[in-house]
């Protein structure tokens, strides 16, 4: 959806109340299931996640997905209104012991409401120094004001161009974090084509995730931890947070392996959350290979 009817809509709802939100999005919701050409990749995926059932069950599985995703726009919506998101947090003390002193790095992915995460982290702690990184599209709209309301919520966010990101981006992100600030990278997507990234194994497929997060840890020194938000009801939520991964390679040499056995934990966790939630799979490009 466009910029200027997602705001549009917004205001309609807030005249008519939510029912109006949700019978919207949820039709264009599914008319971008009937005439999206990225229907045949949710497909693909829930074929390779349930190989055992026929390919109806998989376009039933795809559909599901496409109208989950409504619930994201409407958790956002009621939370810009009253802000009465509720969550419980498992393993935030973890992330506490770094805060103000080694920093940490969040490996957020498309599996849950990312969005909210970054919203959910700052009302747990509001002096909380939190910089995303995040992806910037050619033409944007709904994404545009998702960033812009991250911002208002005092989220420091740096665009990734598509078409090359900048050096001094990396160098405000290992200053961040050595001043004990949090920094969020995405986990699951590469952006670019001459993107470094790194193979695992996802379902049995090799699929292909970002090293940047694991640079960073490297030349930083700070912990790695993956970050979930998953829904449990309308507009409550739960955020879970792993262990730190360990990125400790015995020499200069040893670095490749060290950080393809860290993303191959990365992977096997998203693909543990996967199947509590297979719902909330909001990746709708090709990640298996």
């Amino acid at each position: 959806m466009k910029g200027f009817g997602y705001r549009l809509l917004l205001r309609m709802a807030r005249l008519c109340g939510p029912w109006l939100l949700i019978v919207f999005s949820r039709i264009i919701a599914a008319g971008y299931f009937l005439f999206s050409s990225k229907v045949s990749e949710s497909r693909r995926f829930y074929g390779a996640l349930y190989p055992e059932q026929g390919r109806f069950y998989h376009l039933w599985c795809a559909f599901r997905q496409y109208q989950n995703f409504t619930t994201i726009h409407l958790d956002r919506f009621l939370a810009s209104r009253t802000d009465t998101t509720t969550f419980t947090a498992e393993g935030w003390e973890k992330l506490e012991a770094v805060i103000g002193k080694q920093g940490g790095i969040l490996l957020m992915s498309h599996l849950g409401n990312w969005e909210m995460a970054a919203s959910l982290l700052r009302r747990q702690q509001e002096d909380l120094r939190l910089l995303l990184y995040m992806g910037v599209k050619e033409k944007e709209g709904v994404e545009h004001m998702q960033k812009e309301d991250l911002r208002r919520a005092g989220v420091t966010i740096i665009g990734v161009d598509q078409e090359g990101g900048s050096p001094f981006a990396a160098v405000d992100g290992i200053r961040h974090l050595q001043s004990g600030g949090i920094i969020s990278m995405t986990g699951d997507i590469v952006w670019r084509h001459d993107q470094r990234k790194v193979r695992v194994r996802f379902l049995g497929h090799d699929a292909w995730v970002p090293e940047a997060p694991y640079i960073f840890a490297l030349l930083s020194g700070a912990p790695l931890f993956v970050f979930f938000a998953f829904r449990t009801g309308k507009n409550k939520y739960r955020f879970t947070l792993s262990d730190p991964i360990a990125i400790r390679p015995h020499a200069r040499k040893d670095r490749e392996q060290a950080i393809a056995e860290a993303a191959q934990h990365y992977a096997d966790l998203l693909e543990k959350m996967l199947w509590e939630h297979p719902f909330e799979w909001y990746h709708f490009d090709r990640f298996l290979q």
